[in-house]
């Protein structure tokens, strides 16, 4: 149960769960070339072990920041040994190159699994350096969640001629024939926004361990009031294209997708900023923010769902 806590699990079904979602709505129903049932699993796999070991090595390096800001959740260093929880993170990531590696070559693309070393480089500079920088660690979290998602275009060579065509070129048939990309494109812009807002809201409540440890986070280097500030700007910018996407999806008749964008997406969002500059500058208040938005963001992932029925 301890490794579990150590990986956060429940983020880790959020990932599977998104990629799952995403190849069995919008993928499957183009004829994948590749990512056949399988082949989609073990991308899959290769994408929750790489976040697992991101969660290890995070934990790795921030020991002393979580026994200020989550003392009763600490494994790192009590249940689990620090040397075992390093080598696991390096096991982990070797094992979560190879399937992908050899997905890769089967497509005659080796160059493929760039991505995934990319993303474990990050999520290492991520863990020792930049996530104590100002901004820069919240940029490189909400990228790696969007890439959860590119991953799926990029793996997938049916995908590829859909998006071949320049956009002033497109029929009216060529673009409804390309909207499986642009969705997966819609969502991942989502994710990526989303996990910005969310990691702000997390810098906030944990700013006092973050200061006490030399970092410069933006509630720190800025001030909470800036930060809840920034934080409803990028809300904002999330609602925006869920609007216009729903007004263009209502045009193409997908007024079952359209309508739930609208009714459990802009809305909650426009709810949460609402909450967030509300509520009092505690850390149990952006605590409850953060888990507001965790469950917008899995609402995000289950329109999937209207999707394929649509």
């Amino acid at each position: 149960m301890a490794w579990l806590r150590l990986m956060r699990w429940q983020n880790l079904i959020i990932i599977a769960l998104t990629q799952l979602l995403a190849w069995w709505c919008v993928v499957l129903p183009q004829g994948p070339q590749l990512l056949s049932l399988p082949h989609a699993l073990l991308l899959i796999a290769s994408t929750v072990v790489i976040a697992a070991a991101g969660y290890i090595i995070n934990d790795y390096f921030d020991v002393r920041i979580d026994q200020m800001n989550h003392p009763d959740t600490v494994v790192l260093g009590k249940t689990i040994a620090r040397k075992t929880a390093i080598k696991a993170h390096i096991a982990m990531n070797i094992a979560a190159l190879l399937p992908a590696a050899w997905l890769a070559q089967t497509a005659g693309h080796p160059e493929w699994v760039t991505l995934q070393l990319f993303c474990i480089a990050m999520l290492w500079f991520y863990s020792t350096s930049y996530k104590r920088q100002y901004m820069t660690g919240n940029i490189i979290v909400s990228l790696l969640t969007g890439l959860t998602i590119v991953a799926l275009f990029v793996y997938e060579p049916a995908l590829h001629r859909l998006a071949k065509l320049p956009l002033a070129q497109m029929s009216r048939h060529a673009i409804r024939s390309s909207l499986p990309v642009w969705i997966l494109l819609v969502y991942a812009g989502f994710a990526f926004l989303l996990t910005w807002i969310r990691e702000i809201v997390k810098d906030m409540e944990d700013m006092e361990g973050d200061a006490a440890e030399g970092c410069l986070t933006m509630p720190i280097s800025r001030g909470l009031g800036y930060a809840t500030g920034f934080a409803t700007v990028l809300a904002v910018a999330a609602m925006l294209p869920l609007v216009a996407g729903a007004v263009v999806l209502l045009r193409y008749g997908y007024l079952l997708v359209a309508g739930y964008a609208l009714a459990l997406l802009a809305l909650p969002l426009a709810a949460w900023v609402w909450y967030l500059r509300r509520g009092p500058a505690t850390p149990q208040h952006y605590r409850a923010c953060s888990r507001l938005l965790k469950i917008i963001m899995v609402c995000g992932v289950c329109s999937l769902l209207i999707y394929k029925l649509q």
